[in-house]
């Protein structure tokens, strides 16, 4: 299975808009118990995030949507963020 990095755990989504994250950075929606939280991740493609985060919540996830970043994956780095 391929990594998929989380960048922000259980995160404001407003995170999301943040033009320094890399192109490769994804929002993750899902509801756990009543409460709906939200990661951003990064990974080489959409399909392993929903693999890993169906594979975790089942129904509960809602949306996987690109974040708003602008930076090349070869370039970025967690301690830029």
């Amino acid at each position: 299975m391929i990594e998929v990095k989380v960048i922000y755990e259980d995160c404001d989504p407003s995170l999301s808009n943040d033009r320094s994250l890399p192109t490769s950075a994804f929002l993750v929606e899902y509801i756990q118990g009543e409460t709906t939280h939200y990661d951003i991740v990064s990974t080489g493609k959409k399909s392993d995030i929903f693999d890993q985060y169906y594979d975790k919540y089942k129904k509960d996830l809602i949306n996987i949507t690109q974040a708003e970043g602008r930076i090349s994956p070869k370039f970025w780095s967690p301690d830029k963020k």
